[in-house]
């Protein structure tokens, strides 16, 4: 069955409020008529609306970088609850980013919160797994993936991937200007998915599975070529909007 390609903007902590609306502007305008693709723009919280409003005339949507795991209200200073990121015009949210689970201590428990609350905020979750250098070398890769997934559908069930989506970010890969081979890319993907088939092949073979880890423009019509990889997750390269328009447009290609 025909995935339609995806591809998210992590802007991460950058840009102003200005640089902000700018850059979106350029990417609004830099994919505008490439319809075959499903365009999401992750910027910081606090610039949700200025973006949103920025990206309202183009079919981007919106989405955040994190969202609390707690549903509802309360006090829980600094977190931001998937209600508000929808009040804000959010329609999607990153959990469980590889740059979250090294320096906010966030394990696999706390993703899986995560995921559930985006979705019961009527988010679709963006789930980020992946492996460190270390465990990719020691030949754990595909033990680190089987588990992170695993966390979350043991939390959810795997019929929740009906409304979300899947990211390997390979941790040696992010931000390093290494990117994981086609190959090595198509491997992983093929094995989450083959993960989530062991519960329900029809869920598997429909969801979107992204790669993230140094995806540029050069790089990205040959990883977006791979059966089981559906589009990317853009950090770096997103925030020049002629690169990430470039990406969008590979992704639009296969």
């Amino acid at each position: 069955m025909p995935r339609t390609p995806f591809v998210a903007a992590n802007w991460k902590m950058h840009t102003t409020r200005e640089e902000a609306e700018r850059l979106a502007r350029d990417i609004a305008a830099g994919v505008a008529g490439v319809d075959d693709v499903d365009v999401v723009v992750c910027p910081p919280s606090c610039y949700l609306i200025p973006v949103g409003a920025a990206l309202a005339d183009g079919h981007c949507a919106l989405g955040a970088q994190d969202v609390s795991d707690v549903v509802g209200t309360g006090a829980h200073t600094g977190d931001i609850s998937g209600a508000m990121v929808r009040d804000c015009g959010g329609q999607f949210a990153i959990v469980g980013h590889s740059e979250r689970r090294a320096t906010r201590g966030e394990d696999d428990a706390c993703v899986a919160s995560k995921f559930e609350a985006a979705q019961a905020a009527g988010l679709v979750p963006i789930l980020c797994v992946g492996e460190t250098l270390e465990e990719r070398d020691s030949g754990n890769t595909e033990a680190v993936l089987e588990r992170q997934l695993g966390a979350v559908v043991a939390r959810v069930g795997v019929a929740a991937f009906a409304n979300a989506v899947v990211a390997y970010e390979p941790v040696w890969a992010i931000g390093t200007g290494r990117s994981a081979s086609p190959e090595q890319a198509q491997a992983a993907h093929a094995r989450l998915r083959a993960t989530l088939a062991a519960s329900d092949a029809k869920i598997a073979d429909s969801v979107r599975i992204l790669y993230g880890g140094s995806v540029k423009a050069d790089n990205a019509a040959e990883l977006f070529a791979q059966p089981d990889v559906d589009g990317g997750l853009i950090g770096g390269a997103s925030l020049k909007a002629e690169q990430f328009s470039a990406i969008v447009k590979a992704a639009g290609a296969h």
